[in-house]
């Protein structure tokens, strides 16, 4: 299937040809054409599907065949409620890229920032509004904004809203919202909180659902590292001095845990940095533009702010924590995953978080590949010494391993069964047969 076949018009087609896409992902594939016909739609996929193009395209093609002379200032016709600052923006970007031959105008708002440019961008008028929730309803509040003309709207990374607290901001909205509208809602997961939601949002809406674990599992090259919790700071420092990659995002479960990580890898003259809810939103757009353009290799963030992320080509995932909630370790590993490309994540694990390893593993079906030989093993002699990396040491060693025939091992379970060294791909045993996706 080719973008050109799915009856998009000329002036889009021309902005997707440009960009160099020519085949749609799954979730475009399956959206594009049920959008087209105006349907209400309840979408399932992760970060990385390529869903804001299955979203921002119809509502672009709907907008510009509807099209009148319009007199005077231009009223809001799509209305896009997304969670953070940079999700925001991406899908911002996108609807710009996508809609660059249409004349159709979109505009940005959200939190953190002075409103005045917000404003005044709404006072000449725009097609298409992405927002935040919080901002929103402020200048609605104020005047700023009226939601009478919206016939397209679009609820995005709807699972975040709820975990952010966002619920009762989405009601009002919803309820200023005309009856008469398409309504299009997308999650990462569909847990009954958002099964609720969902079906008082939309009326009776067709459903695509593309399965997480699929992509994740089948693209992206998995490892575990067992490693006490004292010793994470220095294994982190290990393995970005050898792997020598281009570009890591590093996650933190916390706010102050990013800081901290961040602080000790600079300490180790790796350039990191930070991104989370207490940066500020200019420190937190030069961090990413930062990493964007190669000037910073590590980028440490929470899981909300890391939603906005979208780097192309992104070398490594490295789990500092794991998640407490599975789907998140699908969302973060993907971020290596991107639409077809293929990625590395690496995990540690500290005894206190194996039992979220055990729920990870029963989402993804598969076991994750344990690396058994590393300086910083729980109990070993370097797992409490604050010991200098010395990779030509542990480089040798590594290719002396190498000896073995096969590559991969697939087992958590045991160390010494189906496990591998620091090395990714220098197995200590031979492969098992890896479980499919269902």
């Amino acid at each position: 299937m080719t973008f050109d076949k799915l009856e998009i018009i000329e002036p889009i087609l021309k902005a997707i040809e440009a960009k160099g896409y020519t085949h749609p992902t799954p979730i475009q594939e399956k959206s594009i054409p049920i959008l087209l016909r105006k349907r209400d739609l309840l979408g399932c996929a992760q970060t990385g599907t390529g869903k804001t193009a299955a979203f921002a395209i119809p509502i672009l093609q709907h907008i510009y065949n509807d099209s009148t002379a319009e007199r005077g200032r231009r009223r809001i016709k799509a209305l896009v409620v997304t969670p953070t600052r940079e999700l925001a923006i991406q899908i911002k970007d996108n609807f710009s890229e996508y809609g660059k031959y249409t004349g159709i105008k979109n505009t940005v708002i959200f939190g953190g920032v002075k409103q005045g440019a917000q404003t005044k961008a709404l006072n000449v008028g725009v097609d298409i509004l992405i927002a935040t929730p919080g901002r929103l309803l402020d200048l609605i509040g104020q005047g700023y904004i009226s939601l009478r003309d919206v016939k397209y709207f679009v609820l995005d990374e709807a699972d975040q809203m709820l975990d952010m607290g966002f619920i009762h901001d989405i009601r009002k909205i919803i309820d200023m919202l005309p009856k008469r509208r398409q309504s299009l809602f997308f999650s990462a997961t569909m847990p009954p909180k958002i099964v609720s939601l969902a079906g008082k949002i939309l009326g009776n809406p067709d459903r695509v659902t593309i399965r997480p674990e699929q992509t994740t599992a089948e693209k992206v090259g998995q490892s575990l590292y067992y490693v006490s919790k004292k010793a994470k700071p220095k294994l982190l420092v290990f393995l970005l001095k050898t792997e020598e990659v281009e570009s890591t995002l590093v996650f933190s479960r916390t706010k102050h845990g990013a800081d901290k990580v961040v602080k000790g890898l600079n300490k180790a003259g790796i350039q990191a940095e930070a991104i989370h809810g207490n940066k500020s939103q200019n420190a937190r757009q030069l961090a990413l533009s930062n990493f964007k353009n190669g000037t910073t290799k590590v980028l440490v963030a929470t899981d909300i702010a890391a939603r906005g992320i979208d780097v192309s080509e992104l070398a490594l995932v490295v789990n500092y924590d794991l998640p407490n909630i599975p789907e998140t370790y699908i969302h973060r590993i993907g971020r290596t995953g991107r639409a077809s490309a293929s990625g590395n994540a690496i995990s540690f694990c500290d005894v206190e978080e194996k039992p979220y390893l055990k729920d990870i593993q029963k989402l993804i079906k598969q076991d994750i590949e344990v690396v058994t030989e590393h300086p910083f093993l729980p109990g070993g002699v370097e797992d409490n010494a604050v010991s200098e990396v010395k990779p030509d040491r542990h480089r040798q060693q590594s290719r002396s391993s190498k000896s073995s025939n096969s590559r991969y091992s697939n087992s958590s379970k045991s160390s010494n069964s189906g496990s591998k060294d620091w090395r990714r791909g220098n197995s200590t045993s031979r492969k098992r047969p890896q479980k499919k996706s269902e």
